[in-house]
């Protein structure tokens, strides 16, 4: 008669935090605050509500090949150094066991691989000097910041869609490599329209398209032919105290350019914000970008499938993007601007490192 052996997915002591927190506390929410799949805590529940008690019952079986000593070992390290891939951790768990044993231990407690997070690197100083911008920033309410004018530019391309295309296969090479499921990019896809943009508050600002590459004199020439007249103008509209916004992009930090915009923002009645280093994600128009680019594919399908020369695909992507721009509704800058409460506060409890936005 095989040996008998108990299932150890859940630990004495996270059954009965499962236990303790589902008295008050949704599955997804227990999940979230434990790690632990949602499904592995809806059947661990209804067993103990059918059995009213939370211990698994004895089953038949090969006996468990990993200790909970080695269990507890093999989530340290891998949480510890997060990008060893499995075959290096079989090396180093140096005893008889399969990849998918070590993935099946991970599982159990809701670990697997996940896709990398992109975002600009940052270091110790950069962090302190986000931080501190955060803390300058902490009791800014959304009326506060209803009064920045948010800028940047961006390169828009042809093919530009973000929308993720999902498809109905088998989990094989044969059915994965097909050519009904393979979303296909042209080599012209790279064939862009760089635009800068600006909006304060549920105001829009102008568009400007940008051909070839920005300097410091091309910048200075968008602010005084642009931005100005949009702040002047909303200055007339009784919106006071309005703050400038821009990235540290070299054109923008330059000698000649900060020197111009100071004697602006004198003359015109506006401050400048000093902006965080390595932070594009907590500037709300990245946001924009995103909702434009889709907008533009919704709106115009055929967009990434534009035939002709470079002059001609940038043509027609000026003239759609001029459509996608002055379509943007209040309710998206409104919710825009309404998130950057929420940014600080993030970025306040990540001590200046990586948040979400």
């Amino acid at each position: 008669m095989p040996p008998v052996c108990y299932r150890n997915r859940l630990t004495d002591i996270k059954k009965g935090e499962i236990i303790v927190l589902s008295k008050h506390n949704s599955h997804a929410k227990i999940s979230k605050e434990l790690h632990i799949p949602r499904r592995t805590i809806s059947n661990f529940l209804r067993r103990y509500k059918n059995r009213h008690s939370p211990y698994d019952l004895p089953h038949s079986g090969r006996s468990r090949k990993t200790s909970a000593t080695f269990d507890r070992w093999l989530v340290q390290t891998v949480l510890t150094e997060t990008r060893l891939p499995f075959k290096e951790l079989k090396s180093i768990v140096n005893i008889p066991i399969s990849e998918q044993t070590i993935q099946r231990r991970l599982q159990e407690e809701g670990i697997r691989k996940w896709r990398g997070l992109k975002r600009p690197l940052l270091n110790d100083k950069h962090a302190k000097t986000r931080l501190k911008w955060a803390r300058e920033h902490k009791y800014w309410t959304v009326e506060d910041w209803a009064k920045v004018a948010w800028s940047d530019e961006s390169a828009i391309q042809k093919d530009s869609d973000t929308r993720t295309v999902w498809v109905w296969r088998h989990q094989n090479k044969a059915e994965k490599y097909a050519s009904k499921n393979v979303v296909g990019k042209k080599r012209d896809g790279g064939i862009s329209q760089m635009i800068w943009g600006c909006f304060v508050g549920n105001k829009l600002g102008p568009i400007v398209f940008i051909d070839g590459t920005i300097r410091k004199e091309e910048y200075i020439a968008i602010l005084e032919q642009n931005l100005l007249d949009y702040i002047d103008a909303l200055t007339a509209d009784d919106i006071q105290d309005i703050v400038f916004q821009q990235d540290n992009a070299r054109p923008h930090t330059a000698n000649v350019t900060l020197k111009w915009l100071k004697e602006a923002a004198e003359e015109h009645g506006f401050t400048i914000m000093e902006w965080p280093p390595n932070s594009p994600y907590m500037n709300p128009i990245e946001n924009l970008w995103s909702h434009i680019k889709l907008e533009l594919h919704w709106r115009y399908p055929d967009t990434k499938y534009l035939a002709g020369s470079p002059a001609v695909i940038r043509q027609i992507l000026k003239r759609r993007l001029l459509e996608v721009w002055w379509a943007i509704g209040e309710d998206v800058l409104n919710g825009l601007v309404e998130s950057m409460p929420r940014r600080v506060r993030a970025l306040l409890a990540a001590k200046g490192w990586y948040t979400k936005y």
